[in-house]
């Protein structure tokens, strides 16, 4: 049961990975039908794939199947993967069994094999494009491809691949799928107050010590100069595509500093709903097949599309990205300018959220007076103990109504910028307060109603699908009826 709060309390929470400079948080799908390789094929396909299902049958001899979900099987060997992966992450293990791994592994392939009944659809390069930042972060953490390799037990990096696109591609499909049931599920707070009401005093929860924050934020001006040297270079990518026939994807892959589609040679996928930002999508979707658009500015810098194919509402295109940078000079004049800023806030000679309001870059927080919102919460406080590790080594220690010194950071597209930050209000650990802690309590009765649609929804399919559970796996005690006792 832990194992199952704990997968739902990561799911919700989750916000997934900019999968491009250009993507937003949100959803992204793509018209593409989702299969899954360890998938079982029905029988008249098997004459077709008669190599690929003698591996699969050679590897299911060495390994066993564990469990049989749907169009889904589970390996011995996925609750060993499983553990390397809950290692890799730094996570305890030892207190973790096999019977609590396959039960998790039996609801990802429970999700999976619905969430393709249900028609939702992944896009292939979504998979890889995560896939290439875990294994970047894993070299990272371990020094070389080499040592990955050792520590997965895996021959080639090929192999790893592989292995990495099924486990991601079915926690995607997984995630989806819960995403679909609990996003109508909401709460009154009629029931809110219940649930508070039905925890006993002694029990009720006990929220850390939490931080009111306010920042003004100062970015160095971005000269002319740079836009127009930008702008001359990507004139001269597309004067070089169209009148001598080079290659935009070459250019996009020497050139872009989109880093994620520039390895991919500024390959795109769009769709009118996805969630890009809106210069970016009316410009894709004014080209004809084989166009090279002018250059064109949005948030991240500058760019040209080259639109490849028109599918209906979907687009697949390359870009080239440019960043125009900052200069010495920009950069030391937003430095003097936010350390002006902070001596007459210092002094009282200026209000900190009439400075915000007046001087901050930041459209976010501006027009309330540079108030941070938790995004987890909605709400103007945020746990200590939760907080993002740099912002609390920066505030930490700061008391209610002091100011933090200069603060240099850095925005999406690598440029520096310059912040302060104001404690407003510092709230000393407490036992939970339905009045001033509703918003959290709501999450917390929110969360809880999430998990009961979900349980329900289990039960009701694992009682309408095909399972099989084999070997040591039938000896498990599971909190959901994989064995239809």
């Amino acid at each position: 049961m832990q194992l199952k709060m704990n997968n739902l309390k990561s799911i919700i929470n989750t916000t997934g990975f900019l999968l491009a400079i250009l993507l937003g948080f949100s959803g992204y799908s793509q018209d593409v039908i989702v299969t899954d390789s360890t998938s079982i094929q029905p029988e008249d396909e098997i004459a077709k794939n008669t190599v690929a299902e003698e591996n699969n049958s050679e590897r299911r001899k060495v390994d066993g199947i564990a469990a049989v979900i749907g169009d889904y099987i589970i390996l011995d060997s996925d609750v060993d993967m499983m553990y390397k992966d809950m290692q890799s992450q730094g996570m305890s293990t030892a207190d973790v069994t096999d019977c609590q791994l396959a039960g998790s592994l039996m609801e990802n392939k429970l999700y999976a094999h619905h969430a393709i009944q249900d028609s939702i659809i992944i896009m292939d390069a979504e998979v890889n494009n995560y896939i290439d930042q875990q294994i970047s972060e894993m070299v990272r953490q371990v020094g070389s491809m080499e040592k990955v390799l050792e520590f997965y037990n895996k021959e080639n990096e090929a192999e790893f691949r592989s292995e990495l696109f099924e486990l991601n591609k079915e926690r995607q499909l997984a995630s989806r799928m819960q995403q679909r049931i609990i996003e109508t599920v909401e709460i009154t707070p009629e029931e809110v107050r219940a649930y508070y009401e039905s925890i006993p005093e002694d029990e009720r929860p006990v929220f850390g010590e939490e931080i009111e924050l306010s920042q003004i934020v100062i970015k160095p001006e971005i000269p002319e100069s740079e836009k127009e040297k930008v702008i001359e270079r990507l004139n001269e990518f597309r004067a070089d595509v169209l009148d001598n026939d080079a290659s935009f994807a070459t250019k996009a892959v020497l050139y872009s500093q989109d880093p994620v589609s520039a390895r991919d040679g500024g390959r795109i996928s769009l769709s009118r709903k996805d969630n890009f930002v809106k210069e970016f999508k009316d410009v894709a979707f004014s080209l004809q097949e084989g166009e090279v658009s002018e250059p064109f500015e949005t948030e991240f810098g500058y760019h040209i599309i080259q639109v490849d194919r028109i599918r209906g509402q979907n687009v697949d295109l390359r870009h080239i990205l440019l960043i125009p940078d900052v200069t010495n000079a920009s950069v030391e004049e937003a430095k003097a300018k936010i350390d002006s800023i902070r001596k007459r806030v210092d002094e009282g000679v200026l209000d900190f959220a009439v400075a915000a309001r007046e001087f901050s870059d930041e459209k976010e927080t501006r027009a309330d007076g540079g108030k941070l919102i938790n995004p987890r919460t909605g709400d103007t406080r945020f746990e200590l103990s939760k907080i993002d590790p740099k912002l609390y080594d920066d505030v930490g220690e700061l008391q209610e109504g002091e100011l933090s010194l200069r603060l240099r950071d850095q925005d999406r597209t690598g440029r520096p910028y310059f912040k302060l930050i104001k404690v407003n209000d510092r709230i000393s650990e407490h036992e939970a307060n339905y009045a001033t802690d509703f918003s959290k309590i709501k999450e917390l009765a929110l969360r809880d109603k999430q998990l009961e649609a979900i349980e329900e929804w289990q039960k009701e399919k694992i009682g309408d699908t095909y399972i099989k559970v084999n070997g040591k796996f039938k000896d498990c005690e599971y909190s959901s009826n994989w064995l239809k006792n």
